[in-house]
């Protein structure tokens, strides 16, 4: 049995709910081969990462799975690149507000996800769920997660990859695309199935 590390984010925002740990707590405790091991993680810069880093310190996962929240977005979206940036157009749940500063002062401009992201998307279709690429986590904590997560991983053999799921239908507001709780949870069991 393989070990994977999945986790959701807490609400942020003003939100009273964030669907990325929503669908993440309602996975089954097996996937195919892989157990999974689930963590609700802060909407904080830095201390989100180092929350997942000291996880899977202990844990020795194979794959490490960020799931985020992107509202606006009308698809489940894998994750292709973490850049080395951070800039927060709000306050994070901690009150940081970087502006345009590097995660890494000395790391690499890029890392790219370890996991197959355009396989993901394919068996996420497949499984009658919609789901696009996505070529850029933004610049907020979900990006600071997959960047930090992707420099610490380099070169071992843990693999690493992030998904944004939309808007879940109660918060969004009209016009606003979202999408069903139940078909995240389908969404992210076909990714899952990929990473075998």
């Amino acid at each position: 049995m393989k070990k994977l590390l999945i986790t959701g984010f807490e609400p942020f925002g003003g939100e009273t709910r964030n669907p990325s740990w929503d669908a993440v707590a309602l996975l089954p405790n097996q996937v195919g081969m892989f157990a999974l091991t689930k963590l609700c993680i802060p909407v904080v810069f830095r201390d989100a990462a180092r929350s997942v880093i000291e996880t899977a310190e202990q844990l020795r996962p194979d794959v490490i799975l960020c799931i985020g929240q992107a509202g606006g977005r009308d698809a489940v979206t894998p994750e292709f690149v973490g850049i080395n940036l951070m800039h927060a157009g709000m306050p994070d749940n901690a009150g940081n507000q970087p502006a345009d500063e590097p995660i890494a002062a000395e790391g690499s401009a890029a890392y790219f996800a370890t996991v197959p992201a355009r396989q993901m998307i394919e068996v996420i279709r497949a499984a009658g769920v919609a789901a696009k690429p996505s070529y850029s986590a933004g610049t907020y904590v979900c990006n600071d997660v997959l960047y930090s997560l992707l420099a610490r991983y380099s070169g071992t053999d843990t693999r690493v990859g992030f998904i944004h799921v939309p808007f879940a239908p109660e918060q969004a507001k009209a016009g606003v695309p979202s999408m069903a709780l139940g078909d995240m949870v389908t969404a992210l069991t076909a990714a899952i199935g990929a990473l075998e």
